[in-house]
C-alpha cells in the first residue's frame, strides 16, 4: 500500500470514528451493551491492523529518509541544485510529519479503545439460561453467543462490585483527537488534567536496564586496548566477574554507569493522556450537575453571583461602534466603565466603586469551592478507582487481564505508592452528598496497598480460594477504624463475604496448626 494512501485511509477511518458518537443510554440492557462492546472491539482490530501496516512501512522512524537527502553541505551541492535540494527536503519533511502525526493519533485511538473495552468487560457478564454457566462478554463473543451446553439464551448481569467507570467512555479520545479535547478544557480543567497526569506518571525507583563500562585490557599481542562495552541487567550484581570471563583476569574497569528505567504507574503515554482527559471531562460533567446545588447552600445570595458573572460576560463580548475596533485600550476602558456603572445600579458596588462585603465573601467562597473541591474531583475519582482496582484484583489477573487501566504496573513500589498519600476528604464528602458515587475516605491508602502486595506474596502457594473483592474490603477493615457497613456499601459486597475473608486473612497470618505454621514459614523464605 502506498504511503499517501495509508495516511488517507487512516485519517478517513479516524474521522469516521469521530462522527460516530458514543451513547451510554440504556447500557444496562444487554442488546445496547453488546452492540457497543462489539463495535469497539471491531474498531480496535481495524486500528491494530492500520498500526501494523504503518510499522511495516517505517512510520515509527519517519525521518530516516531525510538523512539521504539532507546530509550534503553547501560545498557539495551545485548552485543551481540548492533550490531543488531544499524543495526535496521540504517535501520529505512534510511527508515524515504526516506519518508521525497519523501514527500518533492511531496509537491514541488504540489505547482509548482498550480503556473503553476494559471498563465494559468489568461492567457486566452473561449467564447461560440453561446450565447457569457464567461467561465474560469477551468469551461470549468468541463462542458466537452459544453456550457449551448448546443453549443460546443468556441473562445479562452487572458486576456492581467490580472496578469500572463507564461514564468516562464517551469522553475518551477514541478517534485519537486528544489534542483537540485538551484545548476544549476550561482553566481549572487544564489544572485538573495536569494533576491526573502527574498521578499516572508517578515513577518507581529506577530499575537497572543496562550497564555501560569503559575497560582496559591487553590483547594477545600484548597491546593495551581501551574499550566501551554494555552489559544487560542480568549482570548487575556480577558485572566484574562477567568482564573478567570475557576479557581476562587482568582487565581494569575505568568507568562505570548504570542506565535505569523508571516505569510509571500507567506505563504508556497515550494511555495516560486518554485516561486523564476522560476522567477530567467526566468530572466536568459531574461539576455541571452539582455546582449550582453546592453554591446555593454555601453562598449568601446565589442569584446575585450569577447576575454578577452575566454582566461581566455581556460586556466582555461587546464593542461599541463609536470606538475604533483596533483601539484595544479604549475598548477595555469602556467595558470596565460599563461594568462598574451596572454594578453600582444593582447595588453590588457602592458609589465609589467598592465591592460590597457580602459579594466579596461570596466570590471568595466560590473560588475556594472551585479551587479546593471541584478541581480535585478527577484526581479523587482516579485515585479511588486505581486503589480499589489494586485491592480487589489478584496479582495474576492484573498481569493477564486488560482491565480499565491498560499498561498499569502489576505492583507498586514505595515511590509510586506515595501518590496514594493524598486524600481529598472534602471532595469525597461532596460526591457522597450530591451524587450516587460511592467512595469512603481511607487513611494511609499507600500503606494498605503495601499490606495487599505483601499478602499476595503470602498466599501465592495457598490452596484457599479467595473472593478478591471481599478480600480487599477485609484488608481495609482490619487495617482501619472504618465501619464494616460503610466498607460493604462502598464495595457493593455483602458483609458476610467480608467476614469470611477476615477469617482467611487470620488463617494465613496467624496459623494455628503445626502444618499451617510450617507452610507459613516456607512461603516467608
Amino acid at each position: 500500500m502506498q504511503e499517501s494512501v495509508l495516511v488517507n485511509k487512516a485519517e478517513s477511518y479516524l474521522k469516521e470514528i469521530s462522527n460516530d458518537s458514543i451513547s451510554l443510554e440504556g447500557i444496562e440492557e444487554f442488546e445496547n451493551f453488546k452492540s457497543l462492546y462489539f463495535k469497539l472491539v471491531d474498531r480496535l482490530n481495524h486500528l491494530q491492523n492500520l498500526k501494523d501496516d504503518m510499522d511495516a512501512q517505517g512510520y515509527t522512524t519517519p525521518f530516516t529518509s531525510l538523512n539521504k537527502y539532507g546530509t550534503k553541505t553547501l560545498a557539495d551541492v551545485a548552485i543551481d541544485e540548492i533550490g531543488e535540494s531544499s524543495r526535496h527536503n521540504q517535501i520529505f519533511r512534510m511527508k515524515a510529519n504526516a506519518k508521525k502525526n497519523i501514527l500518533d493519533r492511531v496509537k491514541s485511538a488504540i489505547d482509548s479503545h482498550k480503556i473503553a473495552i476494559g471498563n465494559l468487560e468489568q461492567f457486566g457478564y452473561v449467564k447461560c439460561g440453561s446450565c447457569y454457566k457464567k461467561y465474560s462478554i469477551d468469551e461470549y463473543k468468541q463462542m458466537n453467543g452459544k453456550c457449551v451446553c448448546g443453549n443460546e439464551g443468556f441473562a445479562f448481569k452487572i458486576k456492581r462490585e467490580s472496578t469500572h467507570r463507564i461514564g468516562i467512555i464517551p469522553h475518551l479520545p477514541l478517534s485519537g483527537n486528544y489534542m483537540v479535547l485538551r484545548t476544549e478544557l476550561s482553566g481549572y480543567g487544564r489544572e485538573a488534567l495536569k494533576q491526573v497526569l502527574n498521578i499516572l506518571k508517578q515513577e518507581r525507583k529506577g530499575v537497572v536496564k543496562t550497564i555501560a563500562l569503559v575497560i582496559r585490557f591487553k590483547d594477545k599481542n600484548n597491546r593495551v586496548i581501551r574499550k566501551n562495552i554494555t552489559l544487560d541487567s542480568e549482570y548487575v550484581t556480577n558485572y566484574e566477574e562477567e568482564v573478567r570471563n570475557r576479557y581476562g583476569k587482568d582487565v581494569r574497569i575505568e568507568a562505570l554507569r548504570f542506565h535505569r528505567t523508571k516505569p510509571a504507574i500507567i506505563d504508556d503515554k497515550h494511555a495516560r493522556t486518554a485516561l486523564a482527559i476522560a476522567y477530567v471531562k467526566y468530572a466536568h460533567e459531574i461539576i455541571d450537575d452539582i455546582k449550582d446545588d453546592i453554591l446555593k447552600r454555601r453562598l449568601t445570595d446565589f442569584k446575585r453571583l450569577n447576575k454578577y458573572y452575566d454582566v461581566i460576560d455581556e460586556y466582555q463580548n461587546r464593542t461599541p461602534d463609536f470606538i475604533d475596533q483596533y483601539d484595544y485600550d479604549a475598548i477595555e476602558s469602556w467595558r470596565e466603565t460599563q461594568i462598574e456603572e451596572t454594578f453600582i445600579k444593582l447595588g453590588y458596588f457602592d458609589k465609589f466603586g467598592n465591592m460590597t462585603r457580602s459579594l466579596r465573601k461570596d466570590l471568595k467562597v466560590r473560588d475556594n469551592i472551585y479551587n479546593n473541591t471541584l478541581k480535585n474531583i478527577a484526581s479523587t475519582l482516579i485515585l479511588w478507582d486505581m486503589f480499589k482496582y489494586y485491592l480487589t484484583t489478584s496479582n495474576n489477573s492484573r498481569k493477564i487481564d486488560n482491565g480499565p487501566f491498560p499498561y498499569i504496573r502489576v505492583e507498586l513500589d514505595r515511590e509510586q505508592r506515595k501518590v496514594f498519600q493524598t486524600t481529598y476528604d472534602n471532595v469525597i464528602e461532596i460526591l457522597n452528598d450530591y451524587t450516587d458515587i460511592k467512595i469512603i475516605p481511607v487513611p494511609e491508602m499507600d500503606l494498605l496497598l503495601y499490606e495487599k502486595f505483601k499478602f499476595e506474596k503470602q498466599i501465592k502457594s495457598s490452596n484457599i480460594k479467595f473472593n478478591h473483592v471481599a478480600l480487599g474490603a477485609a484488608l481495609i477493615y482490619s487495617n482501619s477504624n472504618i465501619e464494616l457497613s460503610d466498607i460493604s456499601n462502598a464495595f457493593n459486597i455483602n458483609e458476610s463475604r467480608i467476614k469470611k475473608e477476615l477469617k482467611n486473612i487470620d488463617q494465613i497470618q496467624n496459623p494455628k496448626s503445626d502444618k499451617s505454621k510450617k507452610f507459613l514459614d516456607l512461603i516467608k523464605k
